[in-house]
């Protein structure tokens, strides 16, 4: 044996052992994590029913026989999952509580009608609380006292609620429930804790039976100022105080009476990391104690510990998993573009893709907001093959000496070997503990859509970075340039795309996650398909199960 062929061979062991101290190490934390998140409902009876209005989640103690009630409403492009860190905190602390799914949201296959802001999609928000919170009104285990707790959107959709305290027709009620003994005609809402909510009107000071009692506002630290404010204008509504001196963390005005109201900036986190701070949660736990007098066991969900322990295995075990993925090329494919030539095929779609599509209508899909994605993808990818045409590198290899063939056997079983891997590890998962991500067959043909369209861009954007000679970086430049570009696109028409500032972050943890997962099946198989057409399969289902079905 030479020399050399000892040390590939001591080379190889060395990488076999890190590569199964890696797995290891991933495999236990993922069990961590998934063992964890199992518990969160224990001592719970979970059961999910649909109405015709919304599909909705009882979460029921096991040991109470009579409770107070809290339903709990997601904001835009959220779901019942997504609320799962509150819904579990209460239930878990004695409390009933009743989950929805909004209209064209999750897996309630009704439209959203009406416009952003439009009164008409207001009242089919609110038609669709109404009816949760009558069902919830006649459960066995209501003792006559509710309490709404609604994030972003259903912030202010709660407050509108409570605002009218809708009367009840007993007659109305679910035909499989009776009215309790002593429920009151009247559905009144005793607190409200809204969470990082988007206020339509300003609350004023508290007027009984007009105003809704017993006001929480929750919001992060990180979100702007201006949202802040809207909830430091309501405190002061009550507390007598310029809106700049209400103080986080005081109780203004009286819990007896109905007319008390309090701030709390949860620390280090922005309008979705809000949902599973513990600030948060402990936050409108002691509220709702408070208000209705009830002492539960102090357990709060801390899922994202878990989900944090448990993705980070995930990625972990797809390093040493992308070494066993089949050589799909001989060599590794790609334009090869240096800076010099991969900065005008990167720069100038960036740029003009907004532009050109600021007057273009976006409405083609029944779906808000995901339909202007598709098309920033789509006409993104066919700048960025133009701009590849004429600034693209040219080959040096001498034109008499043949490349070797990809192996499409080979391209098949990568495909379904990651797809198959991000299926059962993360697309399964995070529709049980997250947030909606498996889209309902309504959705189908949007699906097919978006990724015809992230197919697309996320092929020429591999192709652009990587071959060799590639520049340094490039990978990460062009995400950074796509992010840059649906900002701009959102300066743009800020009234139509303004949600998609809140989405970007999400955006962006999409782009590094898959990008390490992109570099190492490149490095294995040696072919940008493979990467490009499992990241677009995951960001068009993610869109897909995300944005609401709008009429």
């Amino acid at each position: 044996m030479t020399i050399t062929t000892s040390t590939r061979h001591g080379r190889g062991r060395r990488f076999r052992l890190i590569d199964g101290l890696a797995a290891f190490v991933a495999i236990l934390l993922m069990l961590v994590g998934l063992l964890r998140l199992g518990t969160t409902d224990q001592g719970l009876t979970t059961e999910h029913r649909a109405l015709p209005e919304a599909p909705l989640t009882v979460y029921e103690p096991t040991d109470v026989d009579h409770a107070p009630i809290v339903v709990i409403a997601h904001g835009f492009s959220g779901s019942r999952q997504m609320m799962q860190p509150f819904a579990l905190t209460l239930a878990r602390n004695g409390y009933t509580v009743v989950s929805l799914d909004f209209p064209g949201h999750g897996a309630n296959p009704r439209p959203l009608e009406g416009e952003i802001g439009a009164p008409r999609r207001a009242q089919i928000l609110l038609d669709a609380l109404a009816a949760v919170v009558d069902y919830a009104a006649a459960l066995p285990q209501y003792d006559g006292r509710l309490a709404l707790l609604g994030h972003s959107m259903a912030g202010d959709i709660a407050v509108r609620y409570a605002s009218t305290e809708a009367e009840t027709d007993p007659a109305s009620m679910p035909p499989q429930s009776e009215p309790t003994s002593g429920r009151p005609d009247r559905i009144g809402v005793d607190a409200l804790v809204a969470v990082s909510p988007y206020l339509s009107q300003e609350l004023g000071p508290y007027q009984p039976n007009e105003s809704p009692a017993n006001m929480l506002f929750i919001y992060g630290a990180w979100e702007p100022e201006m949202i802040h404010q809207q909830g430091r204008e309501a405190v002061a509504a009550v507390a007598g105080l310029p809106p700049d001196q209400v103080a986080a963390g005081i109780t203004y005005g009286e819990q007896e009476s109905g007319s008390a109201r309090r701030l709390v900036l949860a620390d280090a986190v922005e309008h979705i990391g809000v949902l599973y701070s513990q600030q948060s949660l402990e936050a409108a736990l002691s509220w709702l104690n408070q208000v209705f007098d009830h002492q539960g066991s102090g357990w709060v969900d801390r899922r994202g510990l878990w989900l944090g322990l448990y993705f980070l295995g995930v990625i972990l075990l797809a390093w040493p998993l992308s070494r066993l993925l089949p050589r799909v090329s001989p060599e590794p494919l790609g334009a090869g573009l240096d800076w010099r030539r991969l900065l005008p095929v990167a720069a100038l779609p960036a740029l003009f893709t907004p532009l050109i599509l600021r007057p273009v209508p976006s409405d083609f899909l029944s779906i808000a907001i995901a339909d202007y994605i598709a098309l920033h993808f789509a006409v993104y990818a066919l700048l960025s093959g133009i701009a590849l045409v004429l600034w693209g590198k040219r080959s040096n290899r001498n034109p008499s000496q043949e490349r070797a063939p990809a192996s499409l056997p080979a391209l098949i079983v990568a495909l379904i070997a990651v797809i198959a891997y991000q299926t059962l590890t993360i697309a399964l998962p995070t529709d049980r503990y997250v947030a909606a991500f498996l889209p309902d067959p309504h959705r189908g043909i949007i699906l097919i859509v978006l990724l015809t369209a992230t197919a697309l861009w996320f092929s020429i954007d591999e192709w652009i970075t990587r071959g060799e000679g590639a520049a340094g970086g490039a990978y990460a430049f062009t995400k950074g340039l796509f992010l840059a570009s649906l900002m701009l696109a959102v300066a743009l028409n800020l009234e139509q795309l303004f949600f998609l500032v809140i989405i970007i972050p999400a955006i962006l943890i999409l782009f590094i996650v898959f990008g390490l997962f992109s570099a190492w099946i490149y490095r294995r198989t040696g072919h940008p398909l493979v990467g490009a057409l499992t990241n677009a399969l995951v960001f068009a289902v993610a869109i897909t199960a995300s944005f609401p079905i709008a009429d």
